[in-house]
Parts: C-alpha cells; sequence; structure tokens
C-alpha cells in the first residue's frame, strides 16, 4: 500500500521532468530509455516490480492460452496431448490477479510440460456455467480431457506447485 502511495506521488514529477528534458532531444528521436534521466529509469523499474510485472523469459517459457469460445476450450483444453490448468477469471477480481501471475510463473517452471488457460467468466459466461464455476478464481486441472483436480480462491505457492505436480 505504501509503494503505491509512493509511486502516486512520484509519477507526476517524473512525468514533469521527462517533458522538462524532451527539447534536449533531437527531433524525430522517441525518448527512450537511453535518454531518461537516472531517476526516471529507476522509477521505471520500481513500477514493473510493484505492477507485478514478470520477465519476458518466464513468460516466453510459459505456453498460455487466452480461451475466446467453447471452440478453442474444446480445442485446447479438452483435446490438449499435455495436461492443462484452467484458470476461470474475472478482471475485477482482486485476488484473481494475484493467482494469475504466480500460477504463470510456477508453470512456466515445468517447461512445457503443462498449460494455462484462462477464462474470463464475464465473457465466457456459459463456459464458467457448464463447468459449474460459482465463485473467483476457479482452477481446474485437465488431463486426457477430464477434470482431474480443482480448488478455489487463492492459494499459497506450495499448494499451487503440489497442484501442478499431482496433474504431472
Amino acid at each position: 500500500m505504501a509503494s503505491r502511495q509512493l509511486l502516486r506521488r512520484l509519477s507526476p514529477l517524473l512525468r514533469n521532468t521527462l517533458l522538462r528534458n524532451t527539447h534536449r532531444l533531437t527531433p524525430g528521436l522517441r525518448c527512450s530509455r537511453a535518454y531518461l534521466p537516472r531517476h526516471a529509469v529507476i522509477s521505471q523499474n520500481l513500477t514493473a516490480r510493484l505492477s507485478g510485472a514478470r520477465l519476458q523469459s518466464t513468460v516466453a517459457e510459459a505456453q498460455i492460452i487466452n480461451i475466446q469460445d467453447e471452440e478453442e476450450f474444446q480445442k485446447h483444453v479438452m483435446d490438449s496431448a499435455v495436461p492443462v490448468i484452467v484458470d476461470f477469471h474475472a478482471t475485477w477480481c482482486g485476488p484473481c490477479k494475484l493467482l494469475g501471475p504466480r500460477l504463470e510463473t510456477i508453470v512456466a517452471g515445468e517447461q512445457g510440460k503443462v498449460v494455462v488457460a484462462k477464462v474470463d467468466i464475464d465473457e465466457n459466461v456459459e463456459l464458467a456455467m457448464r463447468y459449474n464455476v460459482q465463485s473467483v478464481p476457479t482452477v481446474y486441472g485437465v488431463k486426457n480431457g477430464k477434470i482431474v483436480s480443482s480448488f478455489i480462491g487463492l492459494k499459497d505457492d506450495d499448494e499451487i506447485k503440489s497442484f501442478v505436480r499431482g496433474l504431472l
């Protein structure tokens, strides 16, 4: 909470500093990280850490599928050769926002042995109703087209790791 307040206080100051320094740039050049003042670069790193941004290599290693409709769900989840973790979530859900990155990071450590399929319940109401999603986040482990295990709510990293290992 305190870090968010600090970031809110710093962002207008940094924006003003950047605006003041843009006249020093050559016309036609965009303001990249190399041209930013040192405190602005530090602020960008702080912003990335506080917002929960993950390293690109971690995200690239994990296979994450955003399910848009029932056909995609059938193709990528039920007909998948590898185990799939289905994350039923909502954009307005606080615990979902915390669980998603943790789940993706843990799955990235499995190096392609398992896939994450993310289903937004607001966009896929029928799909959520068919799988009896009554609260979010709801996570199902699907292997060979059958639901093997599940949990509801936010879990610790150790519990998520054991859930993922149980699918393998």
